[in-house]
């Protein structure tokens, strides 16, 4: 229908940090999220709901035009590939860092690495940029069991305090990318609904620019 917008919006902490930017551009839940077990939302604005899903599937339902606008962190786009979809904003939440980490008293090694992480295409990409060899290895979470086990030299994974990571007697190593949560849009929809999701966009970035002003002051 191309009179009504479908956004999807992360799980867990960006989902928290998404939904005042959302009031900002007039766009509120109708239903507490907190007891509800619904994925789909009705909202204020009787034309736009709300999916609440995980953050690796929001650029895949994006892309198919399974949802206008999503809301996701650019290391899910970056390990996505971010086909179809444009990045109109940087909606500069949920701050953080993808790195690679390893133990403190130990190097890696100067041959052949095998790294455990969950981004495994940008992980593979990054090696080979740095004309390293490495064996890709994937898991789903405690990426810092890895190293202390043996299973890996080392590990790529979002760092924010570094608190996990040393409390596990790891450091983190190398700087890959600054991550921040992006909103982005179907190709499609951008064209057909423009005068729809311009507003929403637009609403959005002047409430991403007065936070961003705020904390510098």
């Amino acid at each position: 229908m191309t009179d009504s917008i479908t956004i999807a919006l992360s799980k867990g902490r960006i989902l928290k940090e998404t939904l005042p930017l959302l009031k900002e551009a007039g766009i509120e839940l109708l239903d507490d999220i907190e007891k509800s077990r619904k994925l789909v939302f009705p909202t204020t604005d009787p034309n736009v709901r709300v999916l609440i899903i995980r953050a690796t599937d929001v650029p895949t339902y994006v892309q198919y035009g399974g949802a206008d606008l999503g809301v996701t962190g650019k290391d899910v786009l970056m390990e996505h590939g971010g086909e179809g979809l444009y990045e109109p904003l940087d909606l500069n939440i949920a701050r953080c860092r993808l790195m690679t980490a390893g133990p403190k008293d130990r190097q890696p090694p100067q041959g052949r690495l095998r790294v455990a992480t969950k981004f495994v295409n940008l992980a593979r990409r990054y090696y080979s940029s740095q004309g390293r060899q490495a064996d890709i290895i994937k898991l789903y979470g405690a990426m810092e069991l890895a190293p202390i086990l043996g299973l890996a030299d080392e590990i790529v994974d979002i760092v924010d305090t570094g608190n996990t990571l040393k409390a596990n007697g790891l450091e983190p190593r190398e700087l890959i990318e600054h991550i921040s949560t992006r909103l982005v849009a179907n190709r499609a929809s951008m064209k057909m609904k423009h005068q729809l999701l311009h507003p929403i966009i637009e609403k959005m970035g002047v409430a991403v620019e007065r936070r961003r002003t705020e904390e510098i002051a």
